[in-house]
């Protein structure tokens, strides 16, 4: 039996993030649940300090989440706010296998904010390396 995990991916602004890597995925974000939210706060087990207004919806200040629709079967990606930006190369990152849409899901992406490091290849395999809008290394493949 194996185990279950999600990636978790440190970040400045985690619903921004969220919805960047959902659209980038074309996943989901996960909704929030304002009653939940507003429940603990007037039950004193959160403070006003851990929410925020974002798109209109009242959210955890200090995380978000992205599901894939189609598979729950898939790992959820969840972007937790630090207070240190990224300094250095990733030590994980994430591959995206984009096949013979590589060029063009690099564009989309780019569009979206996405920047675009190096193309690299090794015998018959080629990647793109790129980068999320704060930086977070990805591939597509």
């Amino acid at each position: 039996m194996g185990y279950e995990f999600q990636v978790t991916v440190d970040c400045n602004n985690p619903h921004i993030q969220a919805r960047w890597w959902a659209e980038a995925l074309e996943w989901r974000v996960e909704p929030s649940d304002e009653n939940f939210i507003r429940g603990l706060v007037e039950a004193g087990h959160a403070r006003d300090e851990d929410t925020e207004l974002f798109d209109g919806t009242l959210v955890w200040r200090a995380g978000a989440a992205i599901t894939d629709p189609d598979n729950p079967l898939r790992p959820r990606m969840l972007f937790q706010r630090v207070p240190e930006g990224k300094t250095v190369k990733n030590r994980v990152h994430l591959d995206i296998q984009a096949g013979d849409n590589r060029d063009a899901v690099a564009e989309r992406l780019v569009a979206a904010g996405a920047t675009m490091l190096h193309r690299g290849s090794q015998g018959p395999y080629e990647w793109i390396t790129m980068a999320d809008p704060e930086g977070n290394e990805f591939c597509l493949c």
